[in-house]
């Protein structure tokens, strides 16, 4: 019965069942438009380009985060979780290792669309495959130090989903904190903003905006920068005097990524969206040349 497990301190009934809603559609919704994008890339021929395949990456990994969102879910309508310990260490390592890879390949993206708009260097398929499979690697390594002890997995707030333990705040997290947030988050980040400044400074010289270059960026912070904040404060100050509440909206924003990213990549893409389009409805839609060529 849900009534024998005891509330998380500092979480009423309405909070637990309000955060578990919210990370039921985020899971489910996040998901489900990330499949249709898989499976349009998988139907429709005219979408397997180099470039079309790192938005597919990016869906791949962002099904990973709705996934583990969704269990997230779960084991909030019953207030406990219920995989024990091992379950945890899995649950936080694919989390993290999805989380981590999202990143990657939205900086990828941004990393592609400099080069399709600025300079005019088409993405080849070698290219695209060393990278997306170099991006899985990288952030598997990253994802795994904590199972073997540099950095650990333990329960959020809420106690019914796991995550990288930020509650000590000691020097193993720190030590493990700091390198790992510069190259899965910080050089992203860069990467990301620079681009599209690049991308918008050309478009003004041009006139004709292809789509908007703030977007990216914007969703971008909104999704994961209170997380990044938390995950830095804790390396200098003690999170647990931070209200759990306040803590667990930290995750519930970064599981709005994927939901987000679809409407960035996949449905802003102008030659992506017609593809989804015509995969939804067997209608074939009429795509700028430049969409074709260079996307």
């Amino acid at each position: 019965m849900v009534s024998s497990y005891p509330l998380p301190d500092g979480f009423s009934d309405f909070d637990v069942f309000s955060l578990g809603s919210c990370l039921l559609v985020e899971g489910l919704l996040g998901f489900f438009l990330n499949a249709v994008t898989v499976a349009a890339f998988l139907k429709i021929r005219e979408l397997r380009t180099p470039s079309n395949f790192l938005v597919l990456s990016l869906a791949l990994a962002d099904m990973g985060i709705s996934a583990n969102a969704t269990i997230a879910a779960f084991s909030s309508f019953l207030r406990y979780w219920p995989y024990g310990s091992d379950g945890c260490q899995t649950h936080g390592f694919q989390g993290f290792v999805t989380a981590l890879a999202s990143i990657h390949f939205i900086a990828a993206i941004a990393w592609d669309r400099y080069h399709q708009y600025c300079t005019r260097t088409k993405l080849q398929w070698s290219s695209a495959i060393t990278l997306a499979i170099f991006i899985w690697l990288f952030t598997t390594f990253w994802s795994a130090m904590p199972l073997i002890g540099w950095g650990e997995y333990d329960y959020e707030p809420l106690r019914t989903c796991c995550t990288l333990d930020y509650s000590k705040g000691d020097s193993n997290y720190a030590s493990y904190l700091i390198p790992m947030a510069i190259f899965n988050m910080a050089i992203q980040t860069f990467v990301v903003m620079s681009s599209y400044q690049s991308i918008g400074q050309k478009f003004k010289k041009t006139g004709n905006p292809r789509f908007n270059t703030a977007t990216p960026l914007k969703t971008f912070l909104f999704s994961w920068g209170p997380y990044g904040v938390l995950a830095f404060y804790a390396a200098v100050e003690n999170a647990n005097l931070v209200s759990p509440k306040i803590r667990m909206l930290a995750p519930i924003l970064a599981k709005t990524s994927p939901t987000f990213n679809v409407f960035v990549y996949a449905l802003g893409n102008e030659n992506y969206r017609g593809g989804i389009w015509q995969f939804l409805t067997g209608e074939k839609t009429e795509v700028p040349q430049i969409e074709n060529k260079f996307k």
